[in-house]
């Protein structure tokens, strides 16, 4: 019992198996330390509650990291989900993590739809046939989770339109795919909150100033190669990049005049989630090598310590999605840990760079589209001359078929016939033979 042991311990002092005090406030202390650094290396959780029943979410990066944390939260809450992922709907490992998701969240209310943000046409599909929609679909939130990195030591990777990876998935699809769905945001009613979630990372401070140059070096098909190319750098300036844009965005929102003449109540929020355990994350401790996975298990008590979990890093994610004290000030705000805190880059409020950053970026989308519509034509007549070529194939396959079946079939007629001829002639000669006995 603890009042006999304490009692003991007051009166005889502490028991010979208990170590000594100097030990015990060692102990103690080294505890004590590693429960603060963990406390404050989590961050804060989020403060705020919001009925997401019936409201539909669109979100990028729903199936792993903080992207899957922040889908669960929000499936928890009633939202309807639709997850814009890489592979189809009928995928076997997406079919089995929406049902698990619907299993943990208690809501049926969960849909994929296919996006690969690597690719333009792709996004421009999926977009186009959103929007393409009468009356307007409805749009609660938009929630941009996904992005890329290289790890170190990594070679630069383009798409097939020639645009530098890290550059095309963490921005150039974002903008791509804001860009299309822009008027089914400005026509949801005046009463409804429409949120669009933009997280971002701190290194965007360590990114190189974002001018022409770099505008032209993120493409290699009209521009100079990126000698200049990192994988930390790609990173920084793709979420610099980003935020730039998003503060743009939404100016552009907040530009357009509503036929009812209300102000838009669409909302950019800019989030940093902090450094998580995410695999984004381990991919790039790892340096994406066996040894470096196997040097990243040995100290994962260390990463646990100071890395946030996903479901933590989800918080502020979940803040800015939730917090209804947004709808009372103007978007763009940038959100770390629950609170609101200033840029630490100028330029991302920068007009001119947002202008040569938009307009570079419409150009290249332009003439990659073109190129790769050229593509997709040229690809489709092959495949059309192929199909074709293998339809007169069979076809004449087809016919020599029956030509040698009516061959065939002449022969065995004439073969009976001679077989008939044969034994007429051998009836005939016996009946002479007897005729002339």
């Amino acid at each position: 019992m603890p009042l006999p042991f304490l009692a003991s311990v007051f009166f005889d002092g502490l028991p010979p198996w208990a170590p000594e005090p100097v030990r015990l406030a060692q102990i103690t202390a080294t505890l004590a330390a590693v429960g603060l650094t963990k406390w404050y290396s989590s961050g804060r959780r989020n403060p705020s509650e919001r009925n997401m029943h019936g409201r539909v979410v669109l979100i990028t990066g729903g199936t792993s990291g903080i992207g899957a944390s922040t889908a669960l939260e929000l499936a928890r809450r009633g939202a309807q989900l639709v997850l814009l992922t890489r592979e189809p709907p009928s995928d076997p490992f997406l079919v089995e993590y929406i049902d698990d998701l619907r299993d943990r969240s208690g809501n049926r209310m969960i849909y994929a739809e296919q996006v690969d943000l690597a690719d333009l046409h792709s996004i421009r599909q999926f977009a186009t046939k959103w929007i393409d929609n009468s009356p307007p679909r409805r749009l609660d939130m938009i929630v941009l989770c996904a992005a890329t990195l290289t790890p170190p030591g990594g070679k630069r990777q383009e798409t097939p339109e020639g645009i530098e990876m890290t550059w095309m998935v963490n921005f150039l699809a974002n903008f791509h795919l804001l860009a299309i769905l822009s008027p089914a945001i400005r026509a949801q009613p005046f009463d409804r909150d429409v949120r669009i979630v933009v997280p971002t990372c701190s290194t965007y401070i360590a990114s190189p100033r974002i001018d022409a140059s770099l505008l032209e070096a993120v493409s290699t098909k009209g521009g100079k190669a990126d000698k200049d190319w990192s994988p930390h750098a790609a990173y920084a300036r793709s979420k610099l990049a980003l935020m730039a844009f998003a503060r743009t965005y939404q100016k552009h929102l907040d530009a357009y005049k509503r036929p009812d003449e209300l102000p838009m109540m669409a909302r950019v929020v800019l989030v940093d989630p902090g450094l998580a355990r995410t695999p984004g994350m381990r991919r790039w401790l790892t340096r994406g090598s066996l040894w470096g996975l196997f040097l990243y298990l040995i100290f994962y008590a260390l990463a646990w310590l100071l890395l946030k979990s996903p479901h933590m890093a989800a918080q502020s994610l979940l803040y800015a999605a939730m917090e209804g004290s947004f709808l009372r000030f103007s978007g763009g705000r940038l959100i770390k840990e629950c609170m609101e805190v200033d840029c630490a880059r100028k330029d991302v409020d920068d007009e001119e760079v947002a202008k040569k950053l938009w307009e570079s970026s419409d150009k290249l989308i332009e003439r990659a589209e073109k190129e790769m519509a050229v593509k997709r034509a040229k690809a489709k007549k092959e495949q059309q001359k192929k199909e074709e070529e293998a339809k007169q194939a069979a076809q004449a396959e087809e016919i020599e078929s029956l030509v040698d079946a009516i061959k065939k079939g002449k022969a065995r007629e004439a073969q009976k016939k001679a077989a008939k001829d044969g034994k007429a002639t051998g009836k005939m000669g016996k009946t002479t033979g007897n005729s002339k006995k």
